[in-house]
This record gives structure tokens, C-alpha cells and sequence, in this order.
């Protein structure tokens, strides 16, 4: 039998037509079940607050341990600064690509404009 770690690949087409809880709840059950999660288009600021509301309130000890995510910003334009984010000035869009797994199993070491390095280590 091969050991490795499962990566679920999901199209922004397959994102599109789900709403936001739907993506949340696929994320974090794919997430628990020791999956690394790339998302061809990431999530919005709201949908990613969501996510990590939702995965603080399922942490439970000797459980679930919680995520690691990581994404690319947006491509083109500026996103605004941290005040823009937080007064609602102008909507952030969603970065090009998230990766999301098990915070005990998704190590990111890198992130650059146009590269993010991950360590990854199947469930144990």
C-alpha cells in the first residue's frame, strides 16, 4: 500500500457553485481526515474568517488540532491596507491559490510572490 498524503486539487468552477458554508464544511472535513486541500482560487477575507471561526469552535484535545493555511495574494491591483480591510474599504478579492491542511501535518516554509514551499507528513 502506498503512504503518502492525500492533496484534494478543487477548481474554482466546482467553488463557484457552492455557497460559503458548503466550501467551508467541504475544507474542514477534508481537513480532519488528514487532507491537504488546494484550492485553485482562494476564498474571500470573509469566507477565510469564516473558516477559521468555524475550525477554532472544532479544535478539541486530543483531536482535531486546527489548520495551516496558506495563499498567494491577488494578482493584479492593490488589495488596499489594513484599514481598508478592516473599516470595509473596498472589497479584498480572493488570493489565486490556498493551500489548507492539518496544522500537525502542513509545515509552510516559504512563501513568495510566485512560490509557496510546503513540508508535508501523512497522518499518523
Amino acid at each position: 500500500m502506498i503512504q503518502g498524503v492525500q492533496i484534494d486539487m478543487l477548481s474554482s468552477d466546482r467553488l463557484s457553485r457552492m455557497t460559503s458554508m458548503e466550501k467551508i464544511r467541504l475544507i474542514l472535513d477534508d481537513v480532519r481526515q488528514g487532507y491537504i486541500v488546494v484550492l485553485e482560487k482562494g476564498l474571500t477575507p470573509e469566507e477565510q474568517g469564516k473558516l477559521l471561526e468555524t475550525t477554532m469552535m472544532e479544535i478539541s484535545p486530543g483531536g482535531f488540532s486546527g489548520i495551516e493555511i496558506e495563499t498567494y495574494p491577488s494578482s493584479g491591483g492593490s488589495e488596499g491596507g489594513l484599514f481598508s480591510k478592516l473599516f470595509g474599504g473596498g472589497k479584498s478579492p480572493a488570493g489565486r491559490l490556498m493551500v489548507i491542511g492539518p496544522v500537525d501535518q502542513l509545515k509552510m516554509l516559504t512563501r513568495e510572490k510566485d512560490r509557496l514551499i510546503a513540508w508535508a507528513s501523512a497522518a499518523q
